[in-house]
């Protein structure tokens, strides 16, 4: 009779032996006996068993700690398989199967391995053999209940995640600008960075005045600010980089910064402490809606309105919409109070207004302030009055603020004069501390806000250099162009339908930074 070609390697002579450990986590590795070393003498003990047989145990060590059996990237596996092609190993032991490898598919793949290099397979607490069909029928069986457990880990894991976020618990991941993660209770919190806070605050005020994600990401980067450093466990430093378009979109849409934590769409209360406002929140989300995520004012819109977004009815104090109507071959464009659309034309006086009209009106406007001095002048005197206004509101908070820090460290100190705190007057200290922390944090921003804004002021030379040669350059532009110029530097454009007058307020830092940017360019 033929006698029938195995698929393993018969055992004559010495079988050499390559034991393989593995361990999902990296804790307790630190240990001088661990998982690994439990695992190798598990392996050490059944291949001395068989030394009848002629087994010995090769002396390299095949350790992968913190490497998970879901995927073939680990290091001591790849060495492993580089020795069995290289002619080295005769038979691959294991503690369980699952040690080698989680996932079905892979197996086979190592099974695919083994056989064309003529290496059997044994594992320690499972008895089968890899040449016989009811060995791979029970190894089969084996790993399918290996994946089984490794997908029930895993689905566990997502629904504990699932449960912190709906609980508003910080849940992992790599911080944002603006906080810091805290360890020091047992669990991670987010807890704020104060400098980082106020130039996550001033961002939101920047786009607010510029109105472009590439415009906020370019004087971000004149200031020299940048993304959240980071450093992971292994020590490595990430982030650190110039804002672009992308990282400041992500900055100004992150709900951390209001209080929120959002998963799978929806948005929970969360444990840490808000950074920005819910109404400055608001508002930069409905201007980022209404200029386009791509970052430019006037991006989608389509049909050359230049007021979009601009044009305000006194009388009802909403913004006038955009629209057309088309006759024939011709398209007739009119602007219209939005309550009037709502609630019927009667609802507001203003009625439709001729959109070409309006819109030479306002550009005139801006073109008598490039040849009229007493027009820059004007110009000047109401941006330096607004200018004033919000540095005085600035002072003033930081002011009282101060008086606030000095009254609480009053406190906290005749607290401590009288003796150990204990009980309410342990919890009152608790209190007065944290109010200074919350104090200090908000002057820190304040310092900053102020110091820029000081930064920021405007001069006649600001105004002559942004409004220098308007017309020529604003002849030359298309008018999606225009509609973006009018847009940085317009916050607000005001029908007046009782007296037909139009009012237009213009943002300082706009003029400002338009006033640098040409003054750049002729350098």
């Amino acid at each position: 009779m033929k006698r029938r070609k195995s698929p393993a390697k018969p055992v004559t002579g010495t079988v050499r032996c390559a034991i393989y450990t593995r361990k999902s986590t990296d804790e307790g590795l630190e240990q001088e006996f661990n998982s690994l070393d439990a695992q190798r003498e598990a392996g050490e003990a059944f291949v001395k068993s068989q030394a009848g047989e002629g087994w010995t145990l090769l002396p390299d060590r095949y350790d992968d700690g913190g490497f998970t059996g879901g995927n073939l990237d680990r290091p001591a596996l790849r060495r492993l398989l580089a020795d069995i092609e290289a002619g080295k190993i005769d038979c691959v032991v294991v503690y369980k199967v699952d040690r080698l490898s989680r996932s079905l598919l892979d197996f086979a793949r190592l099974v695919e391995i083994f056989e064309k290099h003529h290496v059997s397979f044994v594992s320690v607490t499972q008895q089968f053999n890899t040449a016989t069909s009811m060995g791979r029928l029970v190894l089969n069986v084996l790993l399918s209940f290996a994946q089984f457990e490794r997908e029930i880990i895993g689905e566990r894991i997502r629904d504990k995640l699932a449960a912190m976020r709906r609980k508003g618990k910080w849940a992992g991941g790599l911080p944002v600008l603006g906080y810091d993660v805290d360890h020091s209770n047992g669990s991670s919190r987010l807890v704020v960075n104060a400098k980082e806070a106020a130039q996550v605050r001033e961002i939101f005020q920047i786009y607010l005045s510029l109105g472009s994600l590439l415009a906020v990401a370019d004087e971000l980067t004149r200031r020299g600010w940048r993304t959240k450093i980071r450093q992971t466990k292994k020590g490595k430093t990430q982030g650190g980089r110039p804002f672009d378009k992308g990282s400041v979109y992500a900055l100004l849409t992150n709900p951390l910064y209001v209080g929120q934590v959002r998963y799978k769409g929806e948005f929970y209360p969360g444990e840490h402490e808000p950074i920005v406002e819910v109404e400055v929140f608001q508002q930069v989300q409905a201007a980022l809606q209404r200029n386009g995520r791509s970052g430019g004012v006037m991006v989608r819109n389509r049909h050359g309105a230049l007021l979009k977004g601009l044009l305000f009815c006194k009388a009802c104090g909403r913004v006038m919409t955009h629209s057309f109507t088309c006759k024939g071959q011709r398209r007739y464009r009119y602007y219209t109070c939005t309550r009037a659309v709502k609630n019927g034309r009667k609802a507001c006086p203003s009625g439709s207004l001729p959109a070409a009209e309006i819109e030479r009106v306002v550009v005139d406007q801006i073109r008598g302030i490039a040849v009229d001095p007493g027009l820059r002048a004007e110009v000047l005197h109401q941006a330096q009055e607004q200018f004033e206004t919000e540095l005085a509101e600035l002072v003033t908070e930081q002011r009282g603020l101060e008086r606030e820090l000095a009254w609480h460290h009053a406190e906290i100190r005749k607290l401590c004069g009288e003796g150990p705190a204990t009980g309410p007057a342990g919890g009152r200290l608790a209190e007065l501390h944290d109010r200074v922390a919350q104090a200090e944090t908000r002057l820190a921003e304040l310092h900053l806000r102020i110091k820029e804004h000081q930064r920021d002021r405007l001069v006649a030379g600001d105004i002559d250099a942004a409004f220098d040669d308007f017309d020529n350059v604003w002849n030359i532009l298309s008018p999606r162009e225009q509609a973006q110029v009018l847009a940085l530097l317009i916050a607000r454009v005001e029908y007046d339908v009782a007296e037909s007058t139009v009012a237009i307020s213009f943002h300082p830092t706009a003029i400002k930074a338009l006033a640098r940017q040409k003054l750049g360019g002729a350098a």
